[in-house]
């Protein structure tokens, strides 16, 4: 007998889920066979919405930041849909940013997409979670756990939701797993913008042990398999997916750093 993930008639709620690693997610739910909900500022069109066997996601226009708009989609999904199984909080970013130069109102938005957002979004979905004894899925960040010159805001915040994902673990056991996925450095629409051209996105793949960028669709794997029941006894984990964090700075400056130069990967 094969192992799979089946997701059938589960209902799935993905924040920011048309670009980036929120499509890759998106997808990855399609492809298990879920009924797959969206939301974000602006409405994609319809050619930029996954589409797995002719199933697309539902999107809907909110702003995450809203406590009160998160709740009128999650009353809108169950009214629809009549369950809610899975929530994926995976809205987030921020732009580079001295910390010194971020005014109160930026950092007060990059507490609130970063964190807030997906505090609002658990709470409001809990009754429907519980019923349904789901699950949460939150998109964290190596930020998280290791400097972020530029972001500092933003790796704070991400910190934040690891300890919210522990803490909410323990308190809706049995009845809600409560897991994160921690991720590292992807390859993304904005990845050569960010990081200028290929030659320089080459020398940071180089910092990762396996060579490279992670497909925004290995993290969404990452949470298809936290949302099944072949997750049943995880929960308040903090799963890195990051193709083995990043190299000590100071290997570089050894007798032996070629050994930890990379050509590519697979």
């Amino acid at each position: 007998m094969s192992l799979n993930i089946d997701l059938s008639g589960k209902v799935v709620l993905v924040t920011g889920g048309t670009r980036g690693v929120g499509r890759g997610t998106v997808t990855r739910f399609l492809e298990a066979g879920a009924h797959v909900e969206i939301c974000g500022r602006t409405e994609p069109a319809g050619e930029d919405l996954p589409v797995v066997d002719g199933r697309r996601p539902e999107f809907r226009s909110l702003d995450v930041r809203n406590p009160d708009e998160i709740q009128t989609w999650v009353d809108d999904v169950v009214a629809r849909r009549g369950r809610i199984d899975v929530v994926v909080n995976n809205a987030g970013g921020s732009p580079f940013s001295r910390f010194e130069d971020g005014s109160p109102r930026y950092q007060r938005a990059i507490v609130e997409l970063n964190f807030l957002s997906a505090a609002f979004l658990c709470r409001a979905a809990y009754p429907h979670l519980r019923a349904a004894r789901g699950s949460v899925v939150n998109i964290t960040s190596i930020s998280a756990r290791r400097p972020s010159p530029g972001t500092a805001v933003y790796g704070a915040a991400k910190a934040a939701l690891e300890s919210l994902t522990q803490t909410l673990g323990a308190e809706w056991a049995p009845d809600v797993r409560v897991n994160a996925v921690s991720s590292g450095l992807v390859e993304t629409e904005s990845a050569l913008e960010h990081y200028g051209d290929a030659e320089q996105l080459a020398r940071v793949a180089a910092t990762i042990p396996r060579g490279r960028l992670a497909d925004p669709l290995e993290i969404g794997g990452a949470c298809v398999l936290l949302a099944s029941s072949l997750a049943a006894h995880i929960t308040g984990a903090v799963v890195p997916v990051d193709g083995g964090g990043e190299w000590p700075a100071f290997l570089a400056h050894t007798p032996n750093a070629d050994i930890f130069r990379h050509e590519g990967a697979e």
